[in-house]
């Protein structure tokens, strides 16, 4: 048997080896993690350029995106029925081509409205929020329509736009918002859920008589009349201010509140006609919802205005009591529809009108109304009014 010491010198010589061991061990492990290092250096440098500089899409999602662009448009043309069709070829024809509707469904992104609308309002400061609707095409949003987003922004660098559209919320509506959001100005493309908005207001029962072909859709296009009815639907929800997407806008709106603009006056100043292309209210104001159970009420989709314009006028014509202010036309309309092309030529023989007409508007008006139905073929002369105020408030600054 081994004595004590014998054991010790064992003992000791074994523990001298596990010692060498390890540490021939640790500097293999050690170049073995930094050749694995250098390796993954090179994979790093072989990689894809960032997402910042690398193409927004691939060319097959760009031949997608065309795909679906084309799609779109096909779709917004059963949206308009015939001219000449009677009440009840008219409601057939609409129950027919309800699929087609896409506004009116209920789809896993349209759910996510409100969820979504409260993360960008928790996440932004907004100095005036502002809320615009389009329901037609992606394409048919063009210059002009984006100079109205530019001149908001230039009144408004701290304000949010939301834009209620199921058409713009995909990336070929990002492409075009690209340039502003990139200024770092706060736009939130966002598919409306109208089942929501509609919640708890006269236009529930309206929207379900609808889709379920018992109301009248009318000769006017659906999506003008929808569109009149979410922005106030929206107003009523969220509160802030509603506009259409064919103005210029020239002053800051922050200190207004529940108001609405006058079309025109007589020769007292008294009010003759209202306009709902801009409208500035609470959340949950009174008078709005009285606009909103007006249009559930009496809806009317044969005659243009009717549930639009017109309908504001009827109602602020028979209410008392309610807190807003009327605001004369220079506020909004200071050019009737009538005499809106004047803005758009150069009159090279009154230069010092065109000044003069530049100040006033600057001074007095907080948003010009184009009137899009009647200018959108109107060229913009250089020199002309409009060149004038696009030039002075752009933000992007490219030719319209």
């Amino acid at each position: 048997m081994f004595n004590y010491y014998t054991k010790f010198q064992l003992f000791s010589f074994f523990y001298f080896a596990l010692i060498i061991s390890l540490i021939i061990l640790y500097d293999s492990l050690i170049a073995n993690i930094s050749s694995k290092s250098i390796v993954f250096q090179i994979n790093i440098n072989s990689l894809k350029p960032p997402l910042a500089i690398r193409p927004l899409f691939s060319t097959k999602e760009e031949t997608n995106n065309q795909v679906y662009l084309k799609e779109e448009e096909e779709d917004y043309a059963h949206l308009v029925p015939p001219y000449n069709l009677s009440l009840e070829e008219r409601i057939s024809w609409f129950k027919k081509n309800l699929p087609y509707f896409e506004i009116l469904k209920s789809t896993n992104i349209s759910r996510k409205f409100n969820g979504r609308m409260n993360e960008f309002f928790t996440s932004h400061y907004c100095s005036v929020q502002f809320f615009m609707t389009w329901i037609s095409p992606t394409k048919s949003f063009g210059k002009r329509e984006f100079f109205t987003l530019e001149s908001l922004f230039k009144a408004h660098p701290k304000g949010c736009l939301i834009i209620l559209s199921h058409t713009l919320d995909s990336p070929s509506g990002a492409m075009i918002f690209k340039p502003l959001v990139e200024l770092g100005y706060r736009i939130l493309l966002v598919t409306p859920d109208l089942y929501f908005l509609f919640e708890n207001t006269p236009s529930k029962s309206w929207f379900i008589d609808l889709k379920n072909g018992k109301k009248d859709p009318g000769k006017i296009p659906l999506a003008q009349n929808l569109s009149n009815l979410i922005r106030l639907a929206v107003l009523y929800k969220y509160g802030g201010v509603y506009l259409d997407t064919d103005f210029i806008i020239l002053k800051d709106f922050s200190r207004l509140r529940n108001s609405i603009g006058a079309q025109s006056v007589d020769t007292n100043g008294n009010w003759t006609r209202l306009n709902n292309a801009l409208l500035i209210f609470d959340k949950r104001h009174p008078l709005v919802y009285k606009f909103i159970e007006e249009f559930a009420f009496n809806f009317d989709g044969n005659r243009w205005g009717y549930n639009g314009p017109y309908l504001v006028s009827r109602v602020v014509e028979k209410v008392k009591y309610y807190n807003f202010s009327i605001l004369p036309p220079t506020a909004f309309y200071p050019m009737n529809w009538i005499r809106i092309k004047g803005l758009f030529f150069n009159a090279k023989n009154d230069s010092r009108w065109i000044q003069a007409k530049v100040l006033e508007l600057n001074e007095k008006t907080y948003g010009i109304h184009l009137w899009n139905r009647q200018s959108k073929s109107m060229k913009i002369e250089q020199g002309s009014i409009i060149d004038r105020l696009i030039s002075t408030h752009c933000v992007v600054c490219n030719d319209i």
